[in-house]
């Protein structure tokens, strides 16, 4: 069949659709993932093209994802988190949606409390066991949309589930036919999608959603989740690795629309912003993220990169209040006790901080030659010197002008007299044989110190 593409708006040929390949042994991808080596990457070279959908958007899964890997928030932090991430996705929700558990009373506890603060942004969907129980309850709770756990690879399929291709497509029929029933939108989970049959599991599958979804007139989303991390966000690698492949194929080959198709990437080979980002450039329309990249293993991909690579791409912030990733890393800091290394980008106590310098005599003579952008107005967070051995006393002076925040004819500079007799004692702990930064408590005092004694 040949027919105008609503992607491309060409005429295309419509010949691919693929069957269940119901295979009596699993397809682990050997050559690829022996488990002995690190994972190869297998190029092809075929190339598909890019296209960012219109509209872009972030959903969240620190209530459900982000929890797994350490204590469960309280149900008063989750509340305070969700408003922060309110106020960062903006009045046009580019934080679309955040998902929860419901297994505990402490987690219906947050999801009503949430609710009931009547915020738009984001819509609360939430995650369950594929169960009709379960399908009940969040109806009952006024839950629109629902994860479901659809793994789809032949290390979950015949090593976790015991089950034959066949009969998990035909059980996960089931239970999606349960939430259609019911009238939830469900949100699929393909699970482990980078080691999956792409043209022998996932398209025969996508493709019975599809019927599904039209017969039932609900919607359909299918999340394609990078469980492992193994994705990578290059065109021309082999499937089932390459991002724009799994999102070309897709929209093409099962005719998915981008605002249905939700990447979520695991971070183990550290590319999963690169891949998210990717899952934008080639069609999906949303990335699912957590704050501060909390999740199972090495993480999810961090909400605040993507609000970061949102502006990159668009131009702009859309609404959205990056001020508010600030009051986010310190609510995790003071409230729940979440250690942030002190380099993680946007969020780390240092990754505007310089400890050279030579790097802080070029930020008192211009902020933009060693800051990465105007972090004060950006993140109400303004660029920062460490005072150590190697700061010299254009360090030291520019951490007394932002620390005191002295600005025009108030400001000191490296040849003022506190400058200079500030160094000399730093200069002697360091004789003395110190290791560390001085920290703001004991440059503090030497402030006050030199005060006294002048």
């Amino acid at each position: 069949m040949i027919k105008i593409s609503p992607k491309t708006n060409l005429l295309e040929q419509s010949i691919y659709r693929y069957s269940l390949q119901d295979v009596s042994e699993p397809n682990l991808y050997r050559e690829i993932y022996t488990y002995k080596d690190v994972p190869m990457i297998a190029f092809n070279h075929r190339r598909v093209p890019m296209g960012m959908p219109q509209e872009v958007w972030i959903t969240d899964t620190t209530f459900r994802d982000g929890m797994q890997s350490q204590a469960p928030y309280k149900p008063e932090q989750i509340v305070e988190l969700y408003k922060l991430l309110s106020r960062l996705g903006g009045p046009k929700g580019i934080i679309r949606q955040t998902e929860f558990f419901v297994y505990s009373e402490n987690d219906r506890k947050a999801l009503e409390a949430c609710q009931n603060l009547g915020l738009q942004f984001p819509e609360i969907t939430t995650w369950i066991r594929a169960s009709l129980n379960d399908f009940k309850l969040i109806r009952d709770m006024g839950i629109k949309e629902t994860g479901v756990l659809v793994s789809c690879s032949d290390y979950h399929i015949f090593k976790k589930l015991g089950m034959t291709r066949g009969q998990a497509l035909e059980h996960y029929k089931k239970t999606i036919s349960a939430a259609l029933e019911l009238g939830i939108r469900p949100r699929c989970h393909f699970e482990d999608i980078t080691r999956a049959d792409f043209y022998g599991f996932v398209l025969p599958f996508v493709n019975e959603l599809q019927k599904m979804s039209g017969e039932s007139g609900i919607p359909i989303k299918i999340r394609a989740c990078d469980t492992m991390g193994y994705g990578v966000p290059f065109s021309e690698v082999a499937l089932p690795r390459s991002v724009p492949g799994i999102i070309y194929g897709l929209q093409h080959y099962a005719d998915v629309p981008s605002e249905m198709i939700e990447w979520h990437g695991h971070n183990d080979f550290y590319k999963g912003v690169a891949n998210a980002s990717c899952a934008w450039l080639y069609g999906a329309c949303g990335v699912n993220c957590s704050l501060l990249g909390i999740g199972e293993r090495t993480g999810n991909v961090p909400l605040e990169a993507m609000v970061m690579e949102y502006a990159s791409l668009r131009g702009t912030f859309d609404g959205m209040d990056p001020t508010a990733i600030t009051d986010i890393a310190e609510f995790f800091k003071n409230e729940i006790g979440y250690n942030i290394d002190p380099m993680t980008p946007f969020v780390g106590e240092n990754f505007n901080c310089t400890r050279a310098g030579i790097h802080a005599d070029g930020l008192i003579k211009d902020e933009e030659i060693y800051n990465i952008f105007d972090t004060a107005t950006i993140l109400n967070k303004p660029a920062q010197v460490t005072v150590s051995s190697t700061s010299g006393l254009a360090g030291i002076a520019y951490w007394i002008n932002a620390h005191y925040n002295l600005k025009g004819e108030d400001a000191v500079t490296k040849k003022d007299d506190i400058v200079i007799w500030i160094k000399t004692k730093v200069d002697a702990e360091y004789d003395e044989g110190r290791q560390t930064a001085m920290s703001t408590e004991e440059l503090e005092s030497l402030v006050m110190q030199y005060r006294k004694e002048n």
